[in-house]
């Protein structure tokens, strides 16, 4: 697999008899400002420490249990041993559960993209699946486990590439229903109101550049800070393997897919709509 970027995970997309290794690779950077603390007396680093908030006095590692609350004030408390067994067993395997029209997905579903690359000797059946999704106009909706945590998982196609977007669960978005949300005929929009905001919007259509879109916070801060070191205005600060590639050559894709269309479906649930 070529790819510049880091692969932080190896394994395989799965749907029907057909499987197709992949690597995962972020799609997106951490370009934001990190400001260290640093104490302005003695200019050492500033680190974290764990402390009672009760008495303020710091806690060894080995008195720490983690704990859940379960009303104020009153904890149920893990072991590690505990939590360790209720962790979702690990896989290398993005499985396919259904195809959905991206209209059925909210926009506040969707948490974190990265770009799906083929494997080795995986290109024909990457490009198979990546067509067809085009073709059909469809999202993969998929399970994936990363960094011990399940995820569900949204797989699309951009340009040449399939995208995975790790998607949220539908317990963590909030219901519209606690938000005082006004009806159109409730605030009074008059008919000349409506066409002036239309023309408005109109007037201001564009296309979506995001090359043009920057952070001048960020490079406001940045040239003051090269500004400071060309001055010599610097403190010094003391400070006291990837998996393998999941095999399994696809051969004959049409056998496959025949096969995959002729298995015997498994029951399905009724499932809610995202």
């Amino acid at each position: 697999m070529s790819t510049n970027a880091r692969t932080i995970w190896n394994g395989a997309i799965s749907f029907g008899l057909v499987n197709i290794p992949v690597g995962l690779v972020s799609a997106t950077t951490e370009a934001g400002l990190d400001f260290d603390w640093i104490d302005k007396r003695t200019m050492d680093p500033v680190g974290y420490k764990r402390i009672n908030k009760n008495t303020g006095e710091e806690i060894d590692k080995e008195n720490i249990v983690r704990g859940i609350a379960y009303e104020k004030d009153r904890y149920v408390i893990l072991t590690d041993d505990e939590i360790k067994n209720a962790l979702v067993r690990s896989t290398q395997t993005i499985e396919l559960e259904a195809f959905v029209s991206a209209s059925e997905i909210r926009p506040e579903f969707y948490e974190k993209p990265y770009y799906l690359a083929p494997g080795k000797s995986a290109e024909k059946a990457y490009a198979l699946l990546r067509e067809t999704l085009s073709k059909a106009d469809k999202i993969g909706i998929a399970r994936i486990v990363l960094h011990s945590k399940q995820h569900i998982a949204a797989i699309m196609t951009e340009d040449k590439a399939l995208v995975l977007y790790l998607l949220r669960w539908e317990h963590q978005i909030r219901s519209l229903d606690s938000l005082q949300l006004p009806e159109a005929e409730e605030v009074g929009i008059t008919e000349k109101e409506m066409k002036m905001a239309e023309q408005l919007v109109e007037s201001m259509a564009a296309h979506f550049e995001p090359e043009k879109m920057k952070d001048s916070f960020t490079d406001k801060v940045m040239a003051l800070v090269e500004e400071k070191v060309k001055n010599g205005q610097i403190e010094s600060v003391l400070e006291k393997g990837l998996e393998e590639e999941a095999g399994g050559e696809v051969i004959d894709f049409t056998e496959l897919l025949r096969k995959s269309l002729h298995k015997k479906p498994a029951a399905k649930q009724k499932k809610s709509a995202l």
